[in-house]
Formats: C-alpha cells, sequence, structure tokens
C-alpha cells in the first residue's frame, strides 16, 4: 500500500458529504461533495451505501484499497457504540488497511486547534447543536445530542420551529407582536403565518426548507425587535453554557488559552449579536478561554486527525502531523475557499 495517498478523509453530513484524498505532505490530491450520508437517516448500511459511489469517484476505482487510512468524522456517531459499529462497517469496505470514526465535531476542533497544542472545546450549531472537548491528557468528554430530549436547545431546526411558533401566536392573537410574523409569511411567499404551517402540515414545506427562518431570526433581532433579540440572546446562552460545561468537567476553566472552536452554519454566519452573547458569557466564568469560529471545513479537520495516526503509528505512540503538512493543508481549504468566495 506504500503508493496510496495517506489519508482518505470522509465528513458525513445530514444534508451533505464531503470526501477527499490527502498525501503524507498535506497535499490535498482530490476531493468531491456529494449528498449527506448520515446513519441516523440511513442506517449504517445505507450510509455505506452512499458513501462507497463518492469514495469510488474521487479514487477513479472501481474496487480496492484507494489510501492507507480512512479517517471519517460523521454526524449521528453520538455513542462510542456508533463509533465503533460504524468503524466496522468503514473497515469492510477495503478502502484502507486501518479507519477510524468519530462524531463530527471532533474534526471541528481539529480545524480550530494547531497539531502542538491539539486539545481544547469544540461546539457546532448548525441544524442541531453538539459539543465535544478534549484535555492536553486526551481524556475527552460529550453530550448526547439527541435533541430536546436530552436537554438541548436550538440551533437551525429548534430555532426555526421557535420563529413559527411566536409568529404563528402573534398572528392569532395568543402572542406578544413580533415583526418575524409578517417576516416569515413573506419568506415563503404567502399572506399568512397559517398559510406556512398549513403547507408544512400537508408537507409542501419540508423540514429542511424551514431552516431558512434562521435568516429571518437574525434580521429580525439586527432591527432590534424583542422576540427575535431574546431567542438569539438564548442560542448565545445555550452554546456557551455548552462550552463551559465542558470546561468545567475537563478543569479547563482555569486554564489560560483553552480555545474554544466555533462551528457550524449558525455561527459561521457571524451574527454579532449571537457571537457577543456566546463571547460575553464564556469571557464572565472562563476569562483564560479563547472563543474563535472556524471558517476551515470538518473535511480538514477529518483529514488532519488521519494524518495524526499515521504520524503516531510512525512514532510507535502519540504524535501528530508534521507543521508543514499541517500548513500545507490548510493552505489548500483555504485557498479553495478564497476561490469560491471570488466566483460567488
Amino acid at each position: 500500500m506504500s503508493g496510496l495517498p495517506a489519508v482518505l478523509a470522509i465528513d458525513g453530513g445530514n444534508s451533505k458529504t464531503d470526501v477527499a484524498l490527502v498525501a503524507d505532505d498535506g497535499t490535498v490530491l482530490a476531493e468531491l461533495r456529494g449528498p449527506g450520508a448520515s446513519q441516523e437517516k440511513l442506517g449504517i448500511e445505507g450510509a455505506m451505501r452512499a458513501l462507497t459511489p463518492l469514495v469510488r469517484s474521487l479514487a477513479e476505482s472501481a474496487s480496492g484499497p484507494v489510501a492507507r487510512h480512512t479517517s471519517a468524522c460523521l454526524a449521528g456517531a453520538d455513542l462510542p457504540s456508533e463509533e465503533e459499529a460504524l468503524a466496522a462497517a468503514v473497515g469492510a469496505q477495503g478502502w484502507s488497511a486501518t479507519s477510524a470514526v468519530l462524531n463530527d465535531t471532533f474534526a471541528v476542533l481539529r480545524t480550530g486547534v494547531p497539531y502542538e497544542r491539539p486539545w481544547g472545546i469544540a461546539v457546532v450549531c448548525g441544524a442541531g447543536i453538539n459539543c465535544v472537548g478534549v484535555a492536553p491528557g486526551g481524556q475527552a468528554t460529550r453530550f448526547l445530542a439527541f435533541g430536546t430530549i436530552t436537554g438541548d436547545w436550538g440551533a437551525g431546526e429548534g430555532l426555526s420551529q421557535q420563529v413559527m411558533w411566536w409568529a404563528m401566536r402573534a398572528e392569532d392573537g395568543r402572542g406578544v407582536p413580533t415583526s418575524l410574523r409578517p417576516a416569515t409569511a413573506a419568506y415563503f411567499g404567502m399572506d399568512s403565518v397559517a398559510d406556512v404551517a398549513i403547507a408544512v402540515h400537508t408537507e409542501q414545506i419540508t423540514s429542511d426548507d424551514l431552516l431558512g427562518l434562521t435568516t429571518v431570526l437574525f434580521a429580525a433581532a439586527t432591527e432590534g425587535d424583542p422576540v427575535a433579540v431574546e431567542l438569539v440572546e438564548r442560542q448565545g446562552d445555550e452554546i456557551a453554557l455548552m462550552a463551559l460545561t465542558a470546561m468545567r468537567r475537563l478543569g479547563l476553566e482555569s486554564v489560560p488559552g483553552t480555545p474554544v472552536v466555533l462551528g457550524g452554519g449558525l455561527l459561521q454566519a457571524r451574527h454579532p449579536q449571537l457571537t457577543s452573547a456566546i463571547t460575553r458569557r464564556i469571557a464572565t466564568a472562563a476569562p483564560g478561554a479563547v472563543p474563535q469560529i472556524t471558517d476551515t471545513p470538518p473535511i480538514a479537520g477529518a483529514a488532519l486527525l488521519g494524518l495524526d495516526y499515521l504520524a503516531g503509528l510512525a512514532d510507535s505512540g502519540a504524535a501528530f502531523t508534521s507543521p508543514d503538512a499541517e500548513r500545507r493543508l490548510r493552505q489548500a481549504w483555504a485557498d479553495a475557499g478564497a476561490d469560491g468566495a471570488a466566483s460567488a
């Protein structure tokens, strides 16, 4: 397998999946994006069926190994037992000699921390919300992140429901007036929020369509709508609370320079009120922590974790990607992001 790329990196989400082949020196040899491959929606066998054509297309091969190691960071891998089952399924595909599967939040953490300090806290807030923490000694902590039943609040799915709730109650007289009411109807090109609710009920509007209401929420908050401001502030508090809880579990709340990596679509939107709410609460409870929003895609984190793994094998112990390889890999995705922005 010496002639193969070092790492097959996979970032498998609910709505999209990124795959990439990476060389030992951090060069990105090929990358591809496809549909979601979450085992929560598709089951493990369905997730493998979704991933296989992407991997084969990426490698331009019909069978056989495509890399020496597979590093897969997957949404829905919320329990160690799920990671183990997915790792076994990935290993059975024959894509590489070794493989590892982690929850995709670990990939976000790795995008925001350098090779010499691969520890800290990561909070992802996109369609859903999750948080992981890793101490300098390697101890990890995480949340179940199953949604409301495990204490989670907000994110794209939750906030879109909140926007509908407040807008509908403003319209039918049960709630206070809010600009979310006309803005919600207008977003979908309808005359009333009731029309939107009916369209959701009859499946003309999907749950994915509703995620766009976060833009309505942010716009209303910027204009000072009290309901919207309160929702954004609470989301900031919830994100900060997850990070602070993870820090407390790991004894990092008083450690200077503790990275708090913030990823996911809602956070990468950099809405000033949301960002301010997060940083304000963290600064009060853990003044030494360093919150940072990462624009590096999670696929880069999956690739770095894969290179870390191979470095550890070569060193017969704990080791991490060489600084040159890490810089090269990060720069490749930074250049790709800049090219995309320039062409947008």
